[in-house]
């Protein structure tokens, strides 16, 4: 029998954070079935895991490999931040902290798992290649009359923009944070904008200080409203700030997320010089 499992991540607290399914050995799980347990589950994703050959590092010590799917409710995704870090996590609580590697369709994504001094586990990924393209003017304004916001609630410090370090997220920035927490969108308009645009969320944005941003994730592509803690389009944001240079090319960012929704999650974005690279922490508990 499959065991699935249940975990939150970016919060050390099961109600906070966002939750995720866990599959350690998806083996013997066809497509369909994966997409089933997702469904079931009802979260934003549920990673699947399939053991692979071991790897080794750049010092040429073995590293626990494997395979990963991310299935939404709805579809598979290529890659997703929360799910990795929560299924290294679980990994982490039964094989001990290390180094993994977990293959995804975006690509191979380097996972640290560390225990903190009171035996809290913490997973740090390393993202793909990133990259940052401009929106299409009239994809902007269909993006805005979904979500209901004027172009005046925008901050220009902002520029909107898709951002990619695994999957691809529009990047808005909001003038206010009342602005951000007044979300009500139209959840199909929105939904069929980011098919046609392969959008995985919408990274609606906040800056609340020189490194520290409020974030939501409309999700209506994964079958849900919002994302509570978004560890992929935490990357994309990452490349994104520092190519734009909103940050320095080294720098550790705080993104506040879930607040909103009532599931406050943190999730720590770390941009290193001469690394186009972004690495995303959080930590993550078992869920009941």
């Amino acid at each position: 029998m499959t065991e699935i499992l249940r975990y939150t991540a970016f919060s050390a607290d099961p109600a906070g954070g966002n939750p995720a399914g866990v599959v350690l050995d998806a083996s013997g799980l066809d497509d369909a079935a994966m997409l089933g347990i997702a469904a079931e589950l009802g979260y934003s994703e549920t990673a699947f895991l399939t053991p692979d050959a071991p790897a080794a590092a750049d010092d040429g010590r073995p590293v626990r490999s494997f395979r990963v799917r991310y299935f939404s409710p709805r579809a598979e995704v290529p890659f997703c931040g929360h799910a990795t870090v929560a299924g290294a996590v679980a990994l982490g609580e039964r094989i001990g902290p290390g180094e993994l590697l977990f293959t995804t369709q975006a690509g191979p994504v380097p996972v640290s798992v560390v225990a903190g001094a009171d035996g809290t586990l913490r997973a740090t990924l390393t993202s793909v290649a990133p990259h940052v393209e401009d929106v299409a003017d009239a994809d902007l304004a269909e993006a805005l009359a979904a979500l209901d916001w004027p172009a005046a609630d925008l901050d220009p410090a902002i520029p909107p923009r898709i951002a990619y370090a695994g999957a691809r997220h529009l990047v808005l920035g909001a003038a206010t944070r009342a602005r951000l927490a007044d979300l009500a969108y139209d959840f199909e308009r929105l939904r069929t904008l980011m098919l046609r645009l392969d959008l995985t969320t919408v990274q609606l944005v906040h800056r609340a200080g020189p490194d520290v941003f409020h974030v939501r994730d409309p999700f209506p592509v994964g079958g849900v409203v919002e994302d509570p803690a978004t560890g992929a389009a935490a990357a994309a944001f990452g490349a994104y700030a520092r190519e734009l240079g909103l940050v320095p090319e080294e720098a550790l960012l705080t993104l506040h997320q879930g607040e909103d929704m009532g599931r406050p999650g943190v999730l720590t974005v770390e941009l290193r010089a001469g690394d186009p690279r972004v690495r995303v922490a959080g930590v993550g508990a078992p869920i009941g």
